[in-house]
């Protein structure tokens, strides 16, 4: 299953868990243009989607609403999220000294296409689906290991949820430029903050070699 982690199995190398949405695929960016296209826009104006979805007459669209949006998106994930610049290689390149565990905060039961979405971009890493804390699954997969551990993630919450649960773990942020995370909360001072997908990989390795 693609929601637990019977299907893992870790070699004796470093691990790296890295989230999915507007980290290693797009998110925002193509969410906006699939609003459009529905007859919504996204006006940022906080960090949330409810609230700041609007219809033609500029009301905004309640939770359930939203949460809609978000279920036919995924159900159509293929046809709009890619990747960022530099996202493959740097993880393939990552994936040859460690271990690679894509976590994806998404439902269920969107699992299987973004596997293979994943899949067709070459990106055929293991991957756990779930909108559970993330610090659990990351201290459960780790194991407490005397191996190098790193996480990489785009929200505050999951970062200082991973670091709760495995206090010696590479914490790396990895926001996208894109409008609404102006209003993202700032992380930790111990978190590693990476401006591409270059620097996040060059954060990790150097982790990896102390």
């Amino acid at each position: 299953m693609l929601t637990d982690l019977d299907h893992i199995r870790l070699a004796d190398r470093p691990l790296v868990v890295c989230d999915v949405d507007d980290v290693v695929l797009q998110f925002a960016t193509p969410f906006e243009a699939f609003l459009v296209e529905r007859g919504y826009r996204l006006l940022p104006r906080s960090f949330k989607l409810t609230g700041n979805i609007v219809d033609a007459a500029d009301n905004a669209l309640d939770a359930v609403a939203v949460k809609d949006l978000i279920h036919d998106f995924f159900i159509e994930q293929e046809r709009w999220q890619t990747p960022f610049a530099e996202a493959i290689d740097s993880l393939h390149a990552l994936a040859d000294t460690a271990d690679l565990v894509f976590l994806t905060a998404m439902p269920p039961r969107h699992a299987e296409v973004r596997r293979r979405l994943l899949d067709r971009l070459t990106l055929s890493y293991p991957m756990i689906s779930s909108e559970e804390p993330k610090g659990p699954f990351v201290a459960a997969l780790h194991g407490g290991r005397p191996l190098p551990v790193a996480f990489i993630d785009d929200m505050v919450a999951n970062l200082r949820s991973v670091g709760e649960h495995v206090p010696d773990c590479a914490l790396v942020y990895l926001p996208p430029d894109v409008a609404i995370f102006r209003f993202a909360p700032d992380p930790e001072q111990h978190v590693l903050r990476a401006r591409d997908w270059a620097e996040a990989r060059w954060l990790i390795e150097a982790h990896f070699r102390r």
